[in-house]
């Protein structure tokens, strides 16, 4: 009887670890049930032991073939060569075709953690400019490259150059990391968010420079004059513009209690700032960390997308149609949980005086930037749909939803395995998606087939 006992709790455990290989052997859905429930009930030093021993070949061989990439990556330089191209379906059953190419930037180590201040330096943007394409770099290296080399077998990348390095240095100021990239071809500036420490602390602020593909001097352009003591990962920086000649800035609450609700302070706001004088107004209160930002000028609707704590990632909307200020509800109501001690969030937004989220994520998707595409340039759908990309879910989710964009009418999801996208741009010319991946890191060009 004993060894019967045995055989079957041997076979059941070998049963187990084939299931787990099966998931985990060639990248794995990190919004499968069965990791999340297994990620539940398994601590993590548990986990993290389970991966460096029982996993030990097959993740050896993946870090290999990963690092044997990493030289080609830096062999080739700034030539941008295509090294990836398949064919990938929906979940709904809708093709789209993805061809990647290399980027000279650093990669990401996630080994070190989501929080690791290295890796705040490995966050790169993009922005698509007429027939050219910009990229920015977490360190501040810019590059760009023709929009028509996506169709050849070289993206044929020239960097630019500019002043972020020596403009920190001369300030004493220590580089923490970029935080977005936008070009306003209306005046033909270029605007990033950069995020420093000095002898005050940690503070994030925007900058800009004229549009030139040989120089780009950047000179400050807002200064938040908010600061914060210790590093965290709750900077927001999204940028996009706005109507009445002013751009939009998101910027995080920085992981300040109660912050986001003080109307006397920019951190958990989203605000509006003048071009021509740099005045700013606060547009929405009670955000966390804004990620993603992009105003429907047709419909004067802003988008943003918000990481919740442990689920309760956001999409809001703010249909800009009330003289009250939008109030998002952080740190007083979210769907999310704290990963530590008891939750305390409100879930109902609505019944505590605030926004409600159009749409929420729980479990947590890493939500990132958000793009909306009406009917007319939406080759996916003729209806108006909403695209939020996803760092830890490595996925863009597609919403479809009615036009006043107030009912979701459909939701289908695009994963990519073993990717995070940190950036992403459309460009109805050529009918693409320009993704930023973070690992390697690569630009994908993501177009709809069929």
């Amino acid at each position: 009887m004993k060894k019967i006992i045995i055989t079957v709790i041997s076979l059941s455990l070998l049963v187990f670890i084939l299931f787990i290989w099966t998931i985990v052997g060639k990248g794995y859905d990190k919004q499968n049930k069965s990791i999340l429930f297994l990620k539940e009930i398994v601590p993590p030093h548990i986990a993290k032991k389970v991966r460096d021993t029982l996993f030990f070949i097959p993740d050896l061989k993946k870090r290999n073939a990963f690092l044997a990439q990493q030289v080609e990556k830096y062999d080739q330089g700034l030539n941008g060569n295509l090294f990836k191209k398949d064919d990938i379906k929906t979940k709904q059953g809708k093709t789209f075709e993805v061809k990647e190419f290399f980027l000279p930037f650093p990669r990401l180590d996630t080994r070190l953690g989501w929080a690791a201040t290295e890796n705040s330096k490995r966050a790169h943007y993009l922005e698509v400019i007429g027939d050219k394409v910009l990229v920015i770099s977490g360190l501040g290296q810019t590059i760009y490259f023709d929009k028509k080399n996506i169709t050849s077998n070289q993206l044929k990348q020239i960097e630019i150059n500019n002043n972020i390095s020596k403009y920190l240095e001369t300030n004493n100021f220590k580089l923490i990391g970029i935080r977005d990239l936008y070009v306003d071809t209306s005046n033909n500036f270029v605007y990033i968010s950069l995020q420093h420490k000095d002898d005050r602390g940690y503070t994030i602020n925007l900058y800009r420079a004229k549009l030139n593909f040989d120089n780009l001097v950047f000179q400050p352009f807002f200064i938040t004059k908010e600061y914060w003591q210790d590093y965290n990962v709750f900077s927001g920086g999204r940028i996009d513009n706005f109507k009445n000649n002013e751009v939009l800035f998101s910027i995080g609450y920085a992981n300040v209690d109660k912050i986001a609700q003080n109307t006397k302070s920019l951190l958990g706001k989203i605000i509006s700032i003048n071009k021509d004088n740099s005045k700013y107004r606060i547009i929405s209160i009670g955000h966390r960390n804004p990620q993603g930002l992009y105003y429907v000028r047709k419909k004067n609707i802003i988008i943003n997308t918000e990481h919740g704590p442990k689920g309760g990632d956001e999409v809001n909307l703010n249909h800009l149609n009330s003289s009250e200020l939008p109030n998002y509800g952080w740190d007083i109501a979210s769907y999310g949980s704290p990963y530590k001690g008891e939750d305390t969030f409100k879930k109902s937004h609505l019944k505590y005086g605030f926004v409600e989220p159009f749409k929420n994520y729980t479990p947590s998707i890493g939500i990132s930037e958000v793009i909306n595409l009406t009917g007319d340039i939406n080759k996916y759908s003729k209806n108006n749909t909403i695209y939020i990309s996803s760092l830890r879910a490595g996925s863009i989710y597609i919403v479809e939803t009615n036009d006043e964009l107030t009912k979701i009418i459909n939701e289908d999801r695009l994963f990519f395995r073993d990717q995070r996208i940190r950036d992403f741009k459309f460009d109805p010319e050529y009918n693409v998606f320009f993704l930023l991946f973070e690992h390697t890191p690569s630009i994908g060009i993501v177009k709809y087939l069929n």
